[in-house]
């Protein structure tokens, strides 16, 4: 059980990283208390910045011999409050956006190893300075930062191909809740020597452990890039889609994503963007192959086959760059216009692909029952099975009473997840907004599992108390 932190460890913890780095005043703390949602407003007694990995360790073995509970925070891009102290205003948050070096670029390994604060958008960067790819992609991605990422496991546009952040990994630094630090950049591709202690790590949300720093895969760049956006009939054309290019195609797809006609005209209403297509359709989708040689003319034969099998009912294919980032950017302001069209209650759910068109439909049911005038906003990454879920508030009705809906929301959609064999949270984790759904979704013994982990890691629960597992 953690305790409010006295005067005198307050004044220890400051002084490890100096009085300009530990924030008391309210209002310079307002960034660290407050995420984007809005729907959490935390309290602390002090934000510490530390620079170092050793700071960060003596700031833990301080928390650890007072009990205090110590909050991880990286670019507080997080969507589930996991980096949100709570109210009560007796946690320490402990930000790594001072960590920000970058420690080696090593091309002929491809790989990078960076401190936990280095933003996304830099890790991208410092990769294409050496003809690297580093292929994690995120909405957020010039405020998220590598620590974070990995705490949260988080996917992304490039799942499809590269793998979650979890497979993005191949060593990690961790401080221990006793303040001990775990050394374990390794930049090797195969280690076979007993657990893989790396990934107790990634997605446990700084429960277990604070990173701060990591190793991390860089890829060659592909040289040849073919996008298109394309109309369908429904959801299981999308997959009858991915299926033909990937029979059609030896290049990869790296991406397709999938939104409703109502996301497409959401984006028309608040963006000067133009509708390529003559007739509207239920179903859309952004697909890309990436590889060599010439793409375009490979994905048009894609789609010319698919066509002719009445799985797509229109398509344009990118004609240059400045194209492609045009037809990107209609995917990626679909997570603004949520917002320009009122309140969104969210899910990022996921179901085995196969299950794809028949939970959407399910799902799609179970929403407009609960709530008629509701409008989903099903999108995302179809290829992996994952769907940001969202619903927007029915015309003329109150934000506030919508967002009041929110659990019971939740009830209504989750329930069709779990008959169809997905999960709760596919990318954004758990957090505080999750956590008490664990229960429903986690057998008793893979919670007590959980819960031992938790113990042998950090027996005192300072990190992040509260979060992840249910009390």
């Amino acid at each position: 059980m953690t305790t409010k932190p006295s005067d005198r460890t307050l004044s220890r913890l400051a002084a490890v990283v100096g009085e300009k780095y530990a924030i008391t005043d309210a209002r310079e703390m307002t960034a660290y208390m407050t995420e984007w949602r809005e729907i959490w407003t935390g309290k602390s007694p002090m934000v510490l910045r530390p620079a170092l990995t050793g700071e960060v360790s003596k700031i833990l073995a301080i928390a650890h011999e007072t009990e205090t509970a110590i909050v991880p925070q990286s670019g507080n891009t997080g969507l589930v409050g996991g980096q949100i102290p709570f109210e009560r205003g007796d946690e320490v948050v402990l930000s790594l956006d001072r960590m920000t070096r970058i420690r080696k670029v090593d091309a002929v390994n491809n790989s990078i190893t960076v401190d936990a604060g280095v933003t996304l958008k830099t890790v991208q960067d410092e990769a294409e300075k050496v003809e690297r790819f580093f292929p994690l992609s995120l909405e957020s991605e010039g405020s998220c930062r590598i620590g974070g990422n990995l705490s949260t496991n988080a996917g992304g546009l490039g799942v499809l191909a590269y793998g979650n952040t979890r497979d993005l990994c191949l060593g990690l630094e961790v401080v221990l809740a006793d303040g001990r630090v775990w050394s374990g950049l390794k930049s090797l591709r195969k280690d076979n020597t007993g657990y893989d202690l790396k990934n107790l790590f990634i997605g446990a949300e700084g429960t277990l452990g604070v990173i701060t720093g990591a190793v991390m895969k860089l890829f060659p760049h592909p040289s040849s890039r073919a996008t298109a956006f394309v109309a369908l009939p429904s959801v299981k054309a999308a997959l009858d889609l991915l299926g033909l290019a990937r029979q059609r195609s030896s290049s990869p797809v790296t991406a397709i994503e999938l939104f409703p006609r109502n996301g497409f005209e959401f984006t028309l209403k608040h963006f000067p963007i133009r509708d390529p297509f003559a007739a509207a359709a239920p179903w859309y989708v952004l697909i890309e192959l990436s590889g060599s040689g010439d793409l375009d003319s490979v994905l048009t034969e894609i789609l010319g086959e698919a066509a002719e099998q009445g799985i797509v009912l229109d398509a344009t294919v990118a004609q240059s760059e400045a194209q492609r980032k045009d037809l990107w950017f209609i995917r990626q302001a679909i997570v603004e216009v949520q917002k320009r069209e009122g309140g969104s209650i969210k899910h990022d759910v996921s179901v085995p692909i196969s299950e794809l068109p028949i939970f959407v439909d399910a799902a799609l049911a179970a929403i407009h029952a609960f709530m008629p005038g509701a409008r989903p906003m099903p999108f995302g990454h179809i290829g992996d099975g994952n769907l940001h879920f969202n619903v927007s508030q029915p015309i003329g009705m109150d934000k506030q009473a919508f967002l009041g809906q929110w659990q019971a929301m939740n009830d209504v959609v989750f329930d069709v997840v779990l008959k169809h064999g997905g999960s709760i949270s596919a990318e954004h984790g758990i957090g505080r907004l999750k956590r008490d759904l664990m229960t429903k979704i986690k057998s008793p013994v893979e919670l007590q599992m959980m819960r031992d982990v938790k113990k042998l890691f950090d027996p005192k629960n300072i990190l992040n108390p509260g979060k992840v597992l249910p009390s």
